[in-house]
């Protein structure tokens, strides 16, 4: 589970630690100031914490072994999860212009899409949404999320 310790307290929950941080350090803001386009955003990001991510995490696909599935039906499935969740995510930024899921400051959405695609290409998923695929491109050409890609991490494996 994502954790930050601050001064004692822990916080869990990429989505809680991502909003706690942009308080803590407002610029650039990952939510956008208009009501509905942070609503927007935040519908967005949720699609890919709540609906996508959570069906693919270790502890549901071990738990679809356990039950019986081999490794090709639970890779499958959660190919088939992703997919789904891409192709639903790729028609809510569809009329949106900038490089980034909603205009030209990296929000929240493109926080959470960015590690889902790398996802999608561990499970072999569908992710050639030309929307989707110039937002990777736009966001990874930015020193922060080379910097996050996971093989950086010193706790990588």
């Amino acid at each position: 589970m994502p954790t930050l310790q601050v001064d004692g307290a822990v916080l869990t929950q990429s989505l809680a630690i991502c909003e706690f941080l942009d308080e803590l350090h407002p610029q650039p803001l990952l939510l956008p100031t208009d009501p509905v386009e942070r609503a927007q955003v935040r519908g967005f990001a949720q699609a890919i914490a709540c609906d996508i991510h959570p069906l693919q995490n270790l502890k549901i696909l071990q738990m679809l072994r356990a039950r019986g599935l081999d490794e090709e039906a639970v890779n499958g499935w959660a190919r088939e999860v992703i997919q789904a969740g891409l192709e639903a995510c790729s028609r809510l930024i569809a009329d949106r212009g900038g490089p980034y899921c909603f205009g030209h400051q990296v929000t929240l959405a493109d926080i959470c899409l960015i590690p889902q695609l790398g996802n999608a290409r561990r499970f072999g998923a569908r992710i050639d949404y030309p929307r989707i695929e110039a937002i990777e491109a736009a966001c990874n050409a930015l020193p922060a999320f080379a910097a996050a890609v996971p093989i950086r991490q010193p706790d990588a494996e």
